[in-house]
């Protein structure tokens, strides 16, 4: 499965010039940990043309520095139950994601942040969602998650760094 969410970032990224990634999720949950585990895993070592952020459960808080970046591709990283066996890792499209009915620990729903983004810069947005095992209280991510929270950042280094 690696390999087919590789090749679908390498497509995404193709024509990419300025690259935000914006993990997301809530440091005491757990699983819903993974976005910002990744996004940390990134730090010092992606080009100067890949802005990292760090939201937590509020990617709304970053509006300002995303429009300044000026992307051409936002890429959220975030957990999310769908339904799949825990650690399936997901590349959505913006556009699908009406489609997917998404367990969110966020104030402000992505669909909504992923519209605003749109009209601010006209990037191409994707989200990178994982499925958790837990998004109960509580550190450290589950073995699964954990094991492509790692395989995700070693792609993404390869694709950025």
């Amino acid at each position: 499965m690696a390999n087919s969410i590789e090749q679908k970032l390498r497509d995404w990224v193709i024509d990419a010039k300025n690259v935000v990634i914006a993990g997301i999720g809530n440091p005491i949950r757990t699983d819903d940990f993974v976005g910002l585990k990744i996004a940390e895993g990134l730090q010092g070592k992606v080009r100067k043309t890949v802005c990292l952020l760090e939201c937590e459960t509020v990617p709304e808080s970053y509006l300002l520095e995303i429009e300044q970046f000026h992307p051409t591709h936002v890429l959220l990283i975030d957990a999310a139950v769908l339904g799949y066996t825990a650690g399936t890792i997901s590349l959505v499209d913006a556009k699908e994601i009406m489609a997917f009915t998404a367990i969110s620990s966020h104030i402000l729903p992505l669909r909504v942040f992923c519209e605003y983004v749109k009209k601010a810069t006209g990037a191409k947005i994707a989200l990178l969602l994982v499925e958790p095992q837990s998004v109960e209280f509580g550190e450290g991510l589950s073995s699964e998650v954990a094991v492509s929270a790692k395989n995700l950042t070693q792609i993404l280094l390869k694709l950025l760094g």
